[in-house]
Order: structure tokens, then C-alpha cells, then sequence
């Protein structure tokens, strides 16, 4: 087992370094740098590669392709990784291999992405920090924690801040529990987008433009179902959306709680939803994306989000300030200046080929309890005939399973 190991003189000289001075990159940190990147691309199945307490500058990014490696450091304010000076590189950290493990480390104001995970198996990110320390900035990096196309995924106890697109990120991906984070200033806290079998538990997600995203996009490798948000924290999710233009997150109006767009089979329940100004839940289509009109979809892509199962939440505030004019409106015209929107606002989009006798089959229905309302904004006229008559939504639908992750990541 191989560890990485700096000299007390190393810690001596980083902890000189003041705050206030710019990112700059010593002889020590290049020394650190080209010896972490040599463990990295030496590395074996089963190495352990551990990073002392310190605050090292890294000007390139690096990269893992080694399957079995475990990533350490003394914890998410102690072993700190700095790219502000980042001169190579997207990313942070890109890894392309499975049974991979990180925890107990901070990866700060990378160019890009911070941590990539591309096509991996058994991946557990655990006790780690990403965060742009200069605030929600279009500049910032998209992803914080994004693994992409992998499968028995595990992120638990991290923290993300900061991100133009997305905290905490899984996409395409199979078999997934994200749990006890907090995703803060980010555009999206949390997004699960084009996945399978997911479970969100545990999480706080606040002072996002969208606390926690459940989204299905076009022309990608896999449509997304069966997805869990429950026992989460999702409140004042207010920030202004800073994502780039055309980014399919730049549509997220600021100030929503949790937003199913495009998705099926997703079950919320259990969480405590507040003071979220647009809305604390809203369920969408793709057409009511930005996205949709700048990019081509697949003739079998479906746009409509069906088997939506909304209950035993506790909801309080919200909808007092939506985002954008056309809400404004809307919530005037139907609810007054000093109104609000109801707890669920969804854009009224349905597949008109499903329904029989005008009724969408069971299975795709959209079932909503104990909320103080639900507004159907009637997005396919452009909002001219709004109802919030609450009866359509009264239905269940069989609950799903909780996700099981095979094998169980060590703790």
C-alpha cells in the first residue's frame, strides 16, 4: 500500500502562506503536485493514496484510470486542494476506472468540473468539499460532484458551493444513493438527471436557484425512472440562476424548492419544503425548457413527466415572489399582489397519445396529497386558462423500492 507522505518543512512553509496573497504556486506546491499526479499514474488496484492536513496550489489538473484506488485526506477543511491558479486542464479531478473511493478532502475554484467520474462501477465519494470560494459566478466551474454513466454510486457527507450548473450530479447512471450532503449557492443542489434507481435522503439543499432536480433531457444515452427524494432539507432556494446561457438549467426560475422535469416514476415524500418563492414543488415538461428551442430531440424521447407520486411533506411558505414575468403574472392574475403560488405549480403539459376518455393511464398519472394546492398553469396556451382545481391529482401509486447498492461501500 503506498502513501503519500509531505515533510513537516512542506506543512511549515504552506501554513506561512497569508490569505490575502494571490494564488501562486511555490516550488513546494510543484514538488507536492508532480508527486500526487506520479502516485496517481502509479498507482495500482488496492493503493491507498492519503494527502496530509494542508492547503496545496495546483496549476494542472489530474486524472486516475487505475481501478481499486482510494483517495484520502484529513478532512474537508484540513487536506485542501487549490486550482484558483489552474492553468491546465478542465477539470479538478477526472477519473475514469472503477471501485474508487475519495473522502475527507476539499477541492477548491477549479477551472472546470472539480470531480469527473466517467464510466466507473462502486464509486463512493464521502466527507468531501467543492466549492468556489468567490461566490455564484457564471465563471465558476459546472459540475461539482458529477459522475456520469457509472453504477453503484455512494455520496455521502460532502458538501458542494458554488457551481454554475450543477452541485451534485449524477447523470446516466444506474443505482445511486445521495445522502446527508448540503448543496448550497449552487445553481442546482442537487440534480439527478437521465438515471436509474435513485435515492436523495438526508440532504439540505438551500440558497440554490433549484434545490433538488429530478430531470430527464433529450439525445442522451439513457432515459432516466425510479427515482426517491424523501427526509431532505429544501428551503429558500432564492439565489438567481448565474448558469450559462443555453445550459438546460439555465431555465430553472430562482426560487424552486424540488423540480421533476421530463422524469417518471419519481416519489417525494417526508421532506421539509419551505420558503421557496416561485414554488416549492414544480413538475414540468420539456417544453417548458429554454433548452427546447435552441437544440434537436430524438423522435423516441418523451417529454412528459408521468407516474409522479407527491405526499407527506411538510410545506410551508414559497410562492411569493416567482422568477420571471410571465409568473409574476400569472401569480397576480390568479392569486393577487400579495399572494402566493400554492405548494405544487406544474406546467399543464400532457401526452394527448396516452390519455383514454381524457384520463392519463394509472401508471402515469400525477398524484399529489397533502399540499395546500396545486396550480395547472396551462403551459400548452401560454397560461391564458390556468386551473387549480386540486381533484385531477387525487390518486396513488405503488411506492418504490429503496435503492440497494451491491456491494455496500465500506464505511
Amino acid at each position: 500500500m503506498r502513501k503519500l507522505f509531505i515533510t513537516v518543512a512542506i506543512a511549515a512553509a504552506l501554513a506561512g502562506c497569508g490569505k490575502s496573497e494571490p494564488a501562486s504556486q511555490s516550488g513546494t506546491d510543484a514538488s507536492f503536485e508532480a508527486r500526487l499526479q506520479e502516485q496517481l499514474l502509479d498507482a495500482k488496484p488496492g493503493s491507498v493514496i492519503e494527502i496530509p492536513a494542508g492547503h496545496y496550489s495546483l496549476r494542472r489538473g489530474l486524472s486516475l484510470r487505475t481501478d481499486g484506488v482510494t483517495i484520502k485526506g484529513a478532512g474537508m477543511d484540513k487536506t485542501v486542494l487549490s486550482f484558483k491558479g489552474q492553468v491546465v486542464g478542465p477539470e479538478g479531478l477526472l477519473v475514469n476506472a472503477s471501485d474508487f473511493t475519495i473522502e475527507n478532502l476539499a477541492l477548491e475554484d477549479t477551472k472546470g468540473d472539480a470531480l469527473k467520474i466517467n464510466q466507473g462501477r462502486n464509486i463512493t465519494i464521502r466527507g468531501v468539499r467543492i466549492e468556489w470560494t468567490g461566490g455564484p459566478k457564471t465563471t465558476n466551474g459546472a459540475y461539482g460532484l458529477y459522475p456520469v454513466k457509472t453504477q453503484n454510486v455512494l455520496i455521502e457527507n460532502s458538501v458542494v458551493i458554488g457551481a454554475s450548473d450543477a452541485g451534485i450530479y449524477v447523470g446516466q447512471s444506474h443505482d445511486i444513493i445521495v445522502r446527508n450532503n448540503r448543496a448550497e449557492y449552487n445553481v442546482a443542489g442537487v440534480e439527478i438527471e437521465n438515471s436509474v434507481n435513485a435515492d436523495v435522503y438526508g440532504n439540505t439543499a438551500t440558497n440554490n436557484t433549484g434545490g433538488i432536480l429530478v430531470f430527464n433531457m433529450p439525445n442522451l444515452s439513457q432515459e432516466g425512472h425510479s427515482t426517491r427524494v424523501f427526509k431532505n432539507r429544501i428551503y429558500a432556494n432564492n439565489t438567481g440562476n448565474f448558469a450559462a446561457k443555453g445550459a438546460a438549467v439555465a431555465s430553472v426560475p430562482a426560487g424552486s424548492g424540488v423540480v421533476v422535469n421530463s422524469n417518471d416514476k419519481v416519489e417525494i415524500f417526508d421532506n421539509d419544503i419551505s420558503d421557496n418563492q416561485t414554488a416549492n414543488l414544480i413538475i414540468a415538461s420539456y417544453f417548458s425548457t429554454n433548452y427546447y428551442n435552441t437544440r434537436g430531440v430524438s423522435p423516441n424521447y418523451n417529454p412528459y413527466p408521468k407516474g409522479i407520486f407527491i405526499y407527506g411533506n411538510r410545506l410551508k411558505g414559497g410562492g411569493d415572489s416567482p422568477d420571471g414575468l410571465k409568473l409574476k403574472t400569472l401569480k397576480t392574475a390568479m392569486y393577487g399582489l400579495t399572494g402566493h403560488f400554492p405548494d405544487v405549480l406544474w406546467d399543464g403539459y400532457v401526452d394527448a397519445k396516452s390519455l383514454v376518455d381524457g384520463v392519463p393511464p394509472a401508471a402515469d398519472r400525477i398524484c399529489i396529497q397533502d399540499v395546500s394546492g396545486v396550480l395547472n398553469a396551462d403551459g400548452p396556451h401560454d397560461y391564458k386558462s390556468p386551473s387549480n382545481d386540486i381533484r385531477p391529482y387525487q390518486c396513488t401509486l405503488p411506492k418504490l423500492s429503496p435503492v440497494v447498492l451491491n456491494p455496500e461501500p465500506k464505511a
